[in-house]
């Protein structure tokens, strides 16, 4: 019997000691962090997200999944709950979007603020805030391999249709076509083995024009300065352009003494001379006009004149 119940009490003490061991590991374990309910709001598939995943903002953990349930009031859409640490800096800009732990496609929550600063969102069990969900990468990778997988389509009807048998005729063709000029091509660098040749002459032929136009160039620069000296010569102050001008000068005061004597002394003799032979002219002219009208004149003389009022033989004339 003392055996038995030293058995029983062993029983005993092993069984509180577990309940004890139980309970000081939940005490232990306790969460005292305070939370706050959000809500997220989706039509997007969430796939490998369970309760109880992760929730961080920026890489740091900060809550959990509450529950993930589809909203009665919209179908199709679903409701995804978490409880977020106070603390975090949940903001009215914060998004979330499904991350993935390394290759077990385990899910859960990213947070994230589009800027710093801004407004903390308000939150409440009796009014929780929403926050927005956007397509995580897995998402958008989907969208643009869709997006990939479309233009690689139309790629490789692009070249079924370009290796139709109609284009293979025309790149046959055109691969005939650039064996022949190869063929042609191949022919040009013996014709051109002659020129080739000729180029060595071609150079020395175009050394010897350098020089020449260089001689030429030296030449024309001596030209220059020659010219250069000459109207330095003709333009000094005693130079042969202003000697021209001094005689130039002696010349002009020469002519005019020349034109004021002419016009002093020998105008007024001329303008005589002139007068006089206008009177010998009308004297020649009224004896040419006698000539023409008595010719015998020449013989007899000139007839005596008519005898005027008073003279021997005057007649009056009558009317």
């Amino acid at each position: 019997m003392e055996n038995r119940s030293h058995a029983l009490m062993t029983g005993f003490f092993t069984i509180a000691l577990l309940v004890a061991t139980v309970l000081a590991g939940l005490w232990f374990n306790r969460d005292n962090t305070e939370r706050v309910p959000y809500e997220i709001a989706t039509v997007q598939s969430i796939p490998g997200l369970n309760p109880q995943a992760t929730v961080r903002y920026r890489g740091l953990e900060v809550g959990k999944v509450d529950e993930i349930i589809f909203d009665q009031s919209r179908a199709g859409q679903i409701l995804i709950r978490l409880s977020v640490d106070k603390a975090a800096p949940v903001t009215r800009t914060t998004f979330a979007t499904l991350g993935y732990q390394g290759v077990t496609g385990i899910a859960f929550i990213q947070l994230d603020d589009e800027k710093v600063g801004s407004a903390l969102l308000p939150s409440s069990a009796q009014q929780v805030a929403r926050i927005p969900l956007r397509p995580g990468f897995l998402d958008q990778l989907e969208k643009r391999g869709m997006v990939i997988l479309e233009k690689a389509e139309r790629i490789a009807t692009s070249v079924e249709n370009l290796v139709s048998p109609a284009n293979q005729k025309v790149i046959l063709g055109a691969f005939d076509r650039v064996g022949k000029a190869a063929d042609a091509l191949e022919a040009v660098p013996r014709a051109l083995e002659p020129t080739l040749a000729r180029l060595p002459a071609l150079a020395n032929q175009a050394d010897q024009t350098l020089v020449s136009i260089r001689d030429l160039s030296n030449s024309a620069n001596q030209a220059a300065r020659n010219y250069d000296q000459l109207a330095t010569t003709l333009q000094a102050p005693d130079g042969p352009i202003a000697r021209l001008n001094t005689t130039v000068d002696r010349v002009g005061g020469s002519l005019e003494a020349v034109t004021s004597e002419l016009e002093l002394q020998t105008l007024p003799h001329l303008t005589s001379m002139a007068d006089e032979a206008k009177t010998s002219l009308r004297a020649v002219r009224r004896t040419a006009d006698a000539l023409s009208n008595r010719p015998q004149s020449i013989l007899f003389g000139a007839p005596d004149g008519a005898p005027g009022p008073g003279e021997p033989g005057f007649v009056p004339p009558t009317k």
